[in-house]
């Protein structure tokens, strides 16, 4: 049985540094410039943000430009809302000759009026914090400065800029679905039945709270903090219902639900800032420990938290981002899918490098360009899932183990052209399998993945049209695998978790054992043994998907949304293989769904989200699924709470 993945990725870490891409949960920045000038017509020079302030980021890099001449670097094809480009407003100047100046500063006696620090100065007019609010001043949430009278001496804590903030989440999930259940071997619920296919109907039930701290230091208001320790931890317990034995455990003796729970370490890092590279806080920085990552906008090829250590930065006023990140894959716990920090980690390394580029190649649109190498040497393995199930190697073709070298070349767009919202990915694939589970002979990887969505608003309405294609294996016998698989998919896509297809795990019966056709929130057809635990399978059917959707914000705390997607199998050959027959049609079916999204107090502190989607068979499903008595129609329905503090 899959695992059941929590809807919040925790901590979903941005691919870029700056603003494009997922943000960084919790954290936000400001900054702004003050510009004044001296009566008499002399200009008073502009204070620059972090000037003659003490830390690691003392050192300012004299880079020739002012803050304020920004207003003279106009972008092409951007301009000021209500302004045409090329009639800008002359320059505001102050002559004010003959008035009077402000007193002196000797004039106040300020030494008679203590005031307290610049976070606390509310409390004089009577605004004071409370620990249960988010919103307001809580030191709770980095809002103030910890006060050092509270703090033991032995904490090397010194100065004035030292912040904790506290995260709390419950995330409950309930989950009634239909997919074909394979029937056991040994036993069956129903022993008078010859049916190969047994009861679909099952029932998740998931509860997840997630809960993490950070101390920072640094005026954060302006700048990047200059270290930030951060630990995350997330405890689940769920519980499954099937109609079958052997779905949930692999000894037929065991019942047909499951109580389960784990505690997974979701965040442990230290993020040191080195410097600042311009005067607007341009910077490098380096992050080290379990961390999230996502490899590019939409989750499609690695989006995890994963140990590894990540060198990322920012140039040209934010414009320029880039990332260099090492991985070494953690272990997951089963039936969670939370990281399991105690569990051996995976001889499974992910290198990557990325650059981000805004308004390339045209003003509003960002351009990443990355380079992934995943390096997998787990041929030795074999690893049995917390159910009984084993994972590595998966138990296709001749049942061996495999070492693969993969490199993902990729280009991802997000942004707009125009009136149009335009998100995009490509990515080639490269490598070599040493040991393809068909021949045991060392075959060459050469596969291909592009997918898109594009989307027009219209006030308060978004219309979306996505495409997707995923290279499949036209000659599973053969020393080249050309179907394309991911690292760890998460995608936001198509209805994302909305969708059956996406959602749902189909289980591959009749051509292997503990297979599925796809992953658990995942869109490929990779034919994996598990999506968590398993190795990429570049023998694969691929996949193609065409929709359409639509999101409809009713109310400030109401959007309605819709889906309908139609996919296909790119290539059934290796299907064919693995299953003995003849034929297989290409088409899967028709995934409708709909979707609620309320937030009553119309922030993020509480989100109730209920869905439905209907998936309708077409041939090709219904040809690897004939013998199930269903009409070829099952059904997901999801209620998700989410309460963040």
């Amino acid at each position: 049985m899959s695992a059941i993945a929590p809807l919040i990725c925790i901590a979903v870490a941005a691919q870029g540094p700056g603003a494009y891409g997922p943000p960084t949960p919790f954290s936000s920045t400001l900054a702004f410039s003050m510009a004044a000038a001296e009566p008499g017509g002399s200009a008073m020079r502009r204070r620059i943000p972090g000037e003659d302030e003490t830390g690691l980021n003392e050192i300012q890099i004299e880079d020739g430009t002012e803050p304020g001449d920004a207003d003279e670097t106009i972008i092409d094809g951007r301009r000021r809302p209500g302004v045409p480009q090329s009639n800008l407003p002359d320059p505001v100047t102050q002559e004010n000759i003959g008035a009077v100046r402000a007193p002196p500063p000797q004039a106040f006696p300020g030494d008679e009026f203590p005031v307290p620090d610049r976070w606390r100065i509310v409390e004089s007019i009577g605004v004071n914090e409370n620990f249960l609010d988010p919103y307001n001043q809580n030191t709770l949430k980095g809002d103030r400065p910890i006060p050092l009278g509270d703090l033991p001496d032995w904490l090397p804590i010194n100065g004035d800029d030292w912040f904790f903030i506290v995260n709390a989440v419950s995330d409950t999930v309930i989950e009634p679905r239909s997919f074909p259940t394979p029937v056991g071997v040994q036993t069956t619920t129903e022993p008078d039945s010859l049916d190969v296919f047994g009861q679909a109907d099952s029932l998740v039930l998931a509860q997840t709270f997630i809960t993490g701290v950070a101390l920072l230091k640094g005026s954060t208001a302006y700048r990047p903090p200059d270290v930030e320790y951060r630990v995350t931890l997330a405890t689940q317990f769920n519980y499954v219902d099937v109609n079958e034995r052997r779905i949930l455990f692999v000894e037929p003796s065991r019942p047909s639900h499951r109580f389960d729970w784990f505690t997974g370490v979701q965040e442990l890092f230290i993020d040191y800032h080195f410097r600042n590279t311009s005067r607007r806080y341009d910077f490098d920085s380096i992050r080290v420990g379990v961390q999230p990552f996502n490899a590019d906008f939409r989750g499609f090829l690695f989006q995890d938290n994963q140990l590894g250590v990540r060198f990322f930065g920012t140039r040209d006023n934010n414009r320029l981002q880039y990332n260099l990140a090492a991985f070494m894959r953690l272990e997951k716990d089963t039936n969670s899918g939370l990281n399991d920090l105690f569990a051996t980690p995976r001889s499974d390394y992910v290198f990557h490098a990325n650059l981000f580029r805004q308004d390339l190649p045209v003003a509003g649109l960002t351009s990443q360009f990355s380079v992934t190498y995943n390096m997998n040497r787990e041929r030795t393995d074999v690893e049995i899932d917390d159910n009984g199930f084993p994972v590595r190697p998966a138990l296709l073709g001749t049942l061996r183990g495999r070492n693969y070298d993969v490199l993902y070349l990729g280009y991802n767009a997000d942004g707009r052209i125009g009136r149009i919202n335009v998100s995009g990915s490509t990515y080639l694939a490269l490598g070599e399998d040493r040991s393809s589970f068909f021949t045991d002979e060392p075959a060459d990887i050469f596969a291909y993945f592009g997918a898109a969505e594009l989307s027009y608003d219209v006030d308060w309405m978004r219309f979306r049209l996505s495409g997707l294609y995923a290279s499949g294996d036209g000659d599973p016998y053969d020393n080249t695998e050309r179907g394309f698989d991911a690292i760890f998919e998460n995608p936001i896509f198509a209805g994302a978790d909305t969708s059956y297809w996406i959602r749902q795990v189909i289980p591959f019966a009749g051509g292997g054992r503990a297979i599925g056709v796809n992953g658990r929130n995942g869109i490929l057809n990779s034919l994996r043994s598990s999506k968590e635990q398993g190795q990429s399978n570049f023998n694969n059917p691929g996949t193609i998907l065409l929709g359409v959707g639509a999101d409809f914000d009713i109310a400030p705390s109401l959007r309605l949304s819709a889906n309908a997607n139609h996919l296909w199998f790119e290539d059934t050959a290796s299907l064919q293989a693995l299953r003995n027959e003849g034929s297989i049609p290409s088409s899967i079916g028709y995934d409708l769904s709909a979707a609620a999204i309320w937030r009553p107090l119309s922030t993020q502190n509480i989100v109730l989200r209920l869905s439905g989607a209907v998936f309708e068979a077409s041939d090709g499903f219904s040809d690897l699924f004939a013998q199930d008595r269903r009409s070829g129609t099952y059904y997901s329905v999801l209620f998700n709470a989410i309460l963040t503090y």
